[in-house]
């Protein structure tokens, strides 16, 4: 079935999403790569066909083209018209929003995370940006081009400020990292900025989230029960921090809105296809690819580990990173004997 790429809605660092348009008239969202840039988009697609939930963004096949002569890969999603919570942020006079709507947003949130992690996957890259907001306050987790199986052994990946300390230290980047990552989207939503202040070079960032032992400031005028749903999210030891399914008990989700979940739970079908565009219909056209990744292996001291951070800031033109990213996004990846940071 024919359609047609629409307008540009963002670009990566290989990839492009646009809108399109069926020969039907129904609307979604496509996610480009030239076929021989495509591998980080092959993967996500890997993960994305085989989650199924009201609050990961919906997967509906992916289709190789040609265009200008060139061969592209392309990734087909539902299409989500409001933007993403970054987005969301920016239509507020005062530049965040209010935490009943944190409440709400959180409670969808963490119910993505709890199925995401159910199913053995690490997002790896929960930020504003990557959590798509739908008609009547549906959120959708996307962008899983950084995601992994947990206990896979590949490079660490993620968005610097939102990356938990035990990952900027190279230890491990499992389901508690994700966690670290929702209490810093808190603070993004409550401030409209960074969740760390005061540190602008990524260099100093990451050396301060990994040895410092501090956690991003909680902004001021928050309830009690915010503060501490934050602070239990941002516990230094991975092992003692709260899990998804726990935090979703927490008396600071009881503002969950109910009503929005069944706005969510309606926008989802469990059933048969609902449009031509849905997964079964494009599965004869999937293409599987095997992806290499590289294998990561931690440095064995701090003073190894401060090394490599200094040279995060390193030559800019080296090879494409293994995540998508917007622009003005910040990511870092490591090879098997180095660090590179590309933004």
């Amino acid at each position: 079935m024919g359609w047609t790429r629409g307008g540009v809605l963002g670009r990566g660092s290989s990839a492009t999403v646009s809108t399109a348009t069926s020969t039907t008239g129904e609307v979604f969202a496509v996610k480009s790569a030239a076929l021989s840039q495509s591998e980080t988009l092959q993967r996500e697609q890997q993960f994305l066909s085989i989650l199924r939930s009201p609050y990961v963004v919906s997967y509906k096949g992916c289709e190789i083209t040609k265009e200008d002569n060139r061969l592209m890969y392309n990734l087909l999603m539902k299409y989500m018209p409001e933007g993403t919570i970054v987005d969301a942020i920016g239509r507020r006079k005062r530049g965040r929003l209010s935490e009943s709507e944190i409440s709400n947003y959180m409670g969808q949130i963490l119910r993505g995370l709890e199925y995401i992690h159910s199913n053995g996957i690490v997002h790896c890259d929960i930020k504003g940006a990557n959590l798509l907001v739908g008609k009547g306050g549906g959120v959708k987790i996307a962008d899983l081009g950084c995601a992994k199986w947990v206990g896979e052994d590949v490079a660490v990946r993620g968005t610097p400020m939102f990356m938990a300390p035990e990952v900027a230290r190279g230890e491990e980047q499992g389901f508690a990292a994700d966690i670290w990552a929702v209490g810093c989207v808190v603070i993004e939503m409550a401030t409209g900025g960074s969740p760390w202040t005061n540190v602008d070079d990524p260099v100093s960032v990451l050396y301060k989230i990994a040895f410092s032992g501090e956690s991003p400031e909680i902004p001021s005028g928050f309830s009690r029960q915010a503060n501490d749903f934050i602070r239990k999210c941002l516990i230094q030891d991975p092992k003692e921090r709260w899990g998804a399914t726990e935090l979703l008990k927490h008396p600071f989700l009881r503002r969950f809105n109910r009503k929005t979940q069944q706005i969510v739970d309606q926008d989802f079908s469990k059933g048969s296809p609902t449009s031509v565009l849905d997964q079964d219909v494009w599965s004869s056209m999937e293409v599987s690819a095997s992806v290499g990744i590289d294998s990561y292996q931690p440095p064995c001291s701090s003073n190894s580990l401060r090394q490599r951070i200094k040279q995060l800031a390193g030559n800019p033109h080296k090879e494409q990173p293994n995540c998508e990213e917007e622009i003005n996004w910040m990511m870092i990846r490591s090879n098997q004997n180095s660090w590179e940071l590309e933004g």
